[in-house]
């Protein structure tokens, strides 16, 4: 059994992600730990236990509260996008309360959990890395305890999805992916926006996935519906900034990776950072090609996916 962590700001990719961990075979999930991003962290905290719920595993996966803001800057949200709750605006009155949530902290918790379980845990972080980053504070050895690390976030042809030349989750805490970048040094594995472009699905596949009579299904079709929408609407300037129109479930590559060592069929490797200070270039992932940094820790940057088996796993993850 493979051993995750996850930590997440649950928007509709982050549920769908985290669906797909649920429906492994293969894996045991620790717990989720909830970060701020695409809603408020409270939201983020109500969406996650909604999406146990209908995965049933309300019982044995908890659920923490982690951070409400970033290290430094202003708050990044992606209503527009998500919905204000993060889960396209869809409530559930029958909904779990915060109550569900764990006393204990959610780094706390995260350094507990890999403490108990020294380099059998594999993180996968799909919203801003603000947890990760106070983790290796508190805990520098944090990082070489891990089995691996899994992120979803950063670009790699500096084609910005929220500022200029930034990427959602990095641009929500830039000093915090800093900081990962530069300071775990276990095996990583990083989903870029473009790479996530580059490996959309159709929207035909999504009608196919949505339409499973299922109770994950119609869950799913109901909160992704505003989502949908907004892709449709953007698939224009989709198709000029990246690779194309379709169906594009970003975190969910990251969790593929994780549970599959085979799903990813070609990666690079190189050192990376992150840009601080930059007017139009603050949070943008730098790779560095020609080894200025002189890194020894290389990162895996993904570049292209087997879409079969990821077909399957999204498939499955609403049976």
């Amino acid at each position: 059994m493979k051993k995750l962590l996850i930590d997440v700001d649950t928007g509709v990719d982050d549920a769908q992600a985290i669906m797909i961990a649920m429906a492994a075979p293969n894996v045991q999930v620790l717990g989720i730990t909830c970060t701020h991003g695409n809603t408020a962290l409270e939201n983020v905290c109500r969406n996650t236990l909604r999406v146990l719920k209908v995965c049933k595993r309300l019982d044995d996966v908890p659920v923490y509260r982690g951070s409400s803001e970033p290290l430094l800057g202003r708050v990044l949200r992606a209503a527009d996008f998500h919905g204000k709750d993060g889960l396209g605006d869809a409530p559930d009155p029958e909904a779990p309360g915060l109550e569900l949530l764990q006393s204990e902290g959610a780094v706390a918790a995260m350094i507990r959990m890999v403490d108990d379980n020294p380099g059998e845990v594999t993180l996968v972080a799909t919203g801003p890395l603000t947890n990760l980053a106070l983790a290796v504070k508190l805990d520098p050895s944090f990082p070489e305890k891990l089995k691996a690390l899994y992120l979803m976030g950063g670009n790699t042809d500096s084609r910005g999805n929220t500022t200029v030349c930034g990427e959602f989750n990095f641009a929500a805490d830039p000093e915090a992916a800093y900081i990962v970048l530069n300071q775990f040094c276990c095996p990583t594995y990083i989903a870029s926006w473009e790479f996530a472009c580059h490996n959309n699905l159709s929207w035909s596949f999504c009608d196919t996935w949505l339409a499973q009579d299922t109770e994950k299904a119609h869950f799913m079709k109901k909160i992704f519906k505003h989502t949908m929408k907004v892709c449709l609407e953007l698939e224009r300037f989709q198709k000029e900034m990246c690779a194309g129109v379709g169906f594009t479930p970003c975190d969910c590559y990251a969790i593929a990776a994780a549970i599959d060592d085979t799903f990813v069929t070609e990666s690079e490797q190189v050192a990376v950072t992150v840009e601080l200070d930059g007017t139009n270039t603050r949070g943008m992932m730098v790779l560095d090609y020609l080894d200025m940094l002189k890194k020894k820790h290389k990162v895996s940057i993904m570049k292209k996916v087997d879409l079969v088996k990821f077909k399957a796993m999204l498939m499955g993850a609403l049976q």
